[in-house]
């Protein structure tokens, strides 16, 4: 566990992953220095786990994949998260990581599914690891369906973790639930009220203690300004926001940016009560309420 965020989670740092412009120059380039350098930051910055991703070059180079994978781990102690939802981009990941250079830590795999369920056919030969499962869908009659009740959400993370420790032996503590935040620009079902509750729920399960409840907070502000009109950083606020009301339900790890800055807001915040009145309204209402954010 970490305080550097301000809320004491576990910090999942996201930043080796192309989809950010700066490493995509790096990954572009193999500039393996560059990489080190950017997981070294990370942990620095109270990253507990790293997640680790090169992109569609990991499809078609399984060596540059492998050869990223050792290199971070020359850099860094922690365990890493394996972040391609294929078991064969997985398998080289996981031939390539190294338990020692981990102090013994198995590596995250990012992510399985009840749809996605093949990957776990590598945790007897290559186990163990720790798994992040996607709590966001459930298979229904052979069809993904995506979930958008706290009764769904807390019914497939119930069914996915007993699972997990009923057939392979993962303890809760191995487990964890994405329970996937949304944008709240197109929010007008009131997902991010069932987010909330499902992380109650969840937590509430006698069965399912010890398991963790995370995210990642980037989907949130999408669409939206970068800044509030007063010229502060609108995104952050509401990634805090979320935190401030999820994390006392028991919301307790995140996949961000570990110098973010992220920092429980007080109650009288603006943007923590314009979101608070967010989750109050459905339909147009809700997206009346957004605006609010970067109006006042």
């Amino acid at each position: 566990m970490t305080d550097a965020n301000g809320f004491n989670l576990i910090v999942i740092g996201d930043r080796i992953n192309p989809g950010f412009k700066p490493t995509r120059v790096l990954v572009d380039n193999h500039d393996i220095a560059g990489i080190q350098a950017l997981a070294v930051r990370q942990v620095e910055s109270g990253a507990s786990y790293l997640d680790v991703t090169i992109g569609p070059l990991g499809v078609t180079n399984h060596d540059y994949l492998a050869e990223t994978v050792r290199a971070i781990q020359q850099a860094v102690t922690v365990p890493l998260c394996l972040d391609y939802p294929d078991a064969k981009l997985l398998e080289v990941c996981l031939k390539a990581y190294d338990r020692a250079r981990a102090n013994g830590a198995p590596p995250l795999i990012n992510s399985i599914t009840e749809h996605r369920w093949g990957i776990m056919d590598l945790y007897k030969p290559l186990g163990p690891f720790k798994v992040i499962v996607m709590a966001s869908e459930r298979v229904e009659n052979g069809v993904a369906k995506a979930n958008k009740t706290p009764e769904e959400f807390a019914s497939t993370a119930r069914r996915v973790a007993l699972r997990l420790q009923n057939d392979y032996g993962l303890a809760m503590d191995d487990i964890f639930l994405d329970i996937s935040v949304s944008a709240v620009v197109a929010d007008t079902n009131g997902l991010h009220r069932a987010t909330l509750a499902a992380i109650k729920a969840i937590r509430e399960d006698r069965d399912l203690a010890g398991i963790h409840i995370m995210g990642g907070l980037t989907n949130i502000g999408q669409q939206l300004p970068a800044k509030a009109a007063d010229g502060s950083d609108l995104k952050l606020s509401l990634e805090c926001a979320f935190l401030t009301l999820a994390v006392p339900l028991g919301f307790d790890a995140v996949l961000c940016t570990p110098w973010r800055g992220l920092k429980p807001l007080p109650d009288d915040n603006f943007v923590l009560n314009a979101y608070k009145n967010f989750l109050e309204q459905s339909g147009s209402n809700a997206l009346r309420a957004v605006r609010k954010f970067y109006k006042a």
